[in-house]
């Protein structure tokens, strides 16, 4: 039983950084001007791909709210002053299980938009948002190297 959790445990972890690792852009980029020219997409493609997100956006919000819901939980078992270990692990299965679920239900999504756009688009999209993950990483460590200022006191 415990390697199976550890097994699930692994796998979850190496899906979500799979999933990381496809950073589409936020929001409703296929209606976005810029996005639109750079893609060439199709009016039919747009539709094509709201419609994608339509179907998945109820789905996606329920199982946010079921991961929050289990967080707030799996918070709160940790807090109390006597700790339950079996009630901790049983949130924490419940916890990784809806993850699992919202995982699979992006997942799904991005195959069902990655099967509205050509092979072009695809990958002049993905070259797109490697560079700005680059640039983005890159911002990261120079603000690490910077030294921090003291903030102001608060009178």
């Amino acid at each position: 039983m415990t390697r199976r959790l550890a097994l699930a445990a692994a796998l979850m972890l190496m899906a979500s950084a799979a999933l990381a690792q496809i950073n589409l852009p936020p929001g409703k980029w296929w209606r976005r001007a810029e996005v639109i020219t750079f893609l060439n997409l199709s009016p039919e493609q747009q539709d094509r791909l709201e419609n994608v997100f339509s179907n998945s956006a109820n789905d996606l919000i329920d199982l946010r709210g079921e991961v929050e819901k289990q967080s707030i939980a799996l918070r709160a078992a940790l807090d109390r002053p006597a700790l339950d270990r079996e009630q901790v692990r049983a949130i924490a299965q419940r916890l990784n299980e809806a993850r699992g679920r919202q995982f699979q239900r992006q997942l799904m999504m991005l195959v069902d938009m990655r099967g509205v756009l050509t092979d072009m688009q695809w990958n002049r999209m993905r070259a797109q948002l490697d560079r700005l993950a680059e640039r983005q990483q890159e911002e990261r460590r120079e603000q690490k190297q910077q030294p921090l200022r003291p903030r102001p006191r608060m009178r």
